[in-house]
């Protein structure tokens, strides 16, 4: 393709600012037109392929909005993560994440049920104090795990002496406080639904390796770019509020790459 592409040129920019700086935050996008363009993008520049894409939805219980077609409508994001990377996770309420395993767009499967759990919250729902959330880990066929990220070092050693019996992969509860009052308190951006690094860091770990390419398209705070720069991984993040994207600069001390104009009037014709 002719170095004078838009989209070409677009990727050659996108890859260089990962290059420098690991983690890049593009301005202010919807989710569909940034899984669309992650999905271009890899086409003309294959080292752009993610291996991860973490899709983190408001909830449609108020904050965020509402709409009757929510369930087609993230199922339509599924779809589109599934074309961007080999592994996916979805996050929302267990009554919400629900639905969409008899509704999993091919090829993707679901891997695990993944629980996060914290004894922490301060609101009572009919009743009961709400102490989990859910995340489905959903793969292609080609999605590769690594367990062997949670071994020991005596696990390790057994492993190089070709004594280790078994794979042990890590819990699928992750226990880790909520982000609230004086709980997390440096890590803290403001944003109303950020979730700790604690949580995201075993999600990483076991669907990619060092150097792998995450993506975020619903990033708010920016939690996937900050653990992605704990374990040496890259990632390209966006946000269709703009606030948020102001936020994950602040917070990961970068600036946001412009999607040139030229680049989204050649999405709108595809």
């Amino acid at each position: 393709m002719a170095a004078t592409d838009p989209l070409a040129s677009f990727a050659a920019t996108l890859d260089a600012r990962l290059t420098s700086d690991g983690v890049v935050v593009l301005s202010p996008l919807d989710v569909e037109r940034s899984l669309t363009l992650l999905t271009a993008v890899a086409v003309v520049a294959p080292t752009l392929r993610a291996d991860c894409c973490m899709l983190d939805p408001w909830y449609n219980k108020g904050l965020g909005g509402t709409r009757d077609d929510y369930t087609d409508y993230i199922v339509g994001l599924l779809d589109g993560a599934a074309r961007v990377a080999p592994h996916t996770y979805l996050w929302g309420f267990p009554e919400i994440v629900a639905r969409f395993v008899d509704r999993l767009p091919e090829p993707l499967t679901l891997t695990a049920w993944l629980t996060w759990y914290y004894k922490n919250n301060p609101s009572v729902i009919r009743g009961w104090r709400s102490a989990q959330m859910t995340c489905l880990h959903l793969s292609r066929p080609d999605g590769v795990l690594h367990p062997e990220a949670f071994l020991n070092e005596a696990q390790l050693a057994k492993q190089a002496e070709g004594k280790l019996r078994y794979l042990p992969g890590p819990p699928s509860v992750i226990e880790s406080a909520l982000l609230v009052g004086f709980i997390g308190r440096t890590e803290q951006t403001g944003h109303p639904s950020q979730k700790p690094v604690a949580v995201y860091e075993p999600l990483v770990k076991m669907a990619t390796v060092e150097g792998d390419l995450l993506v975020d398209p619903m990033c708010g705070s920016g939690t996937t770019g900050a653990v992605a720069r704990t374990l040496g991984r890259r990632a390209v993040l966006a946000d269709v509020e703009a606030d948020y994207v102001t936020m994950v600069e602040q917070r990961l001390g970068i600036r946001r790459l412009t999607v040139p104009a030229t680049v989204l009037r050649a999405l709108d014709r595809t």
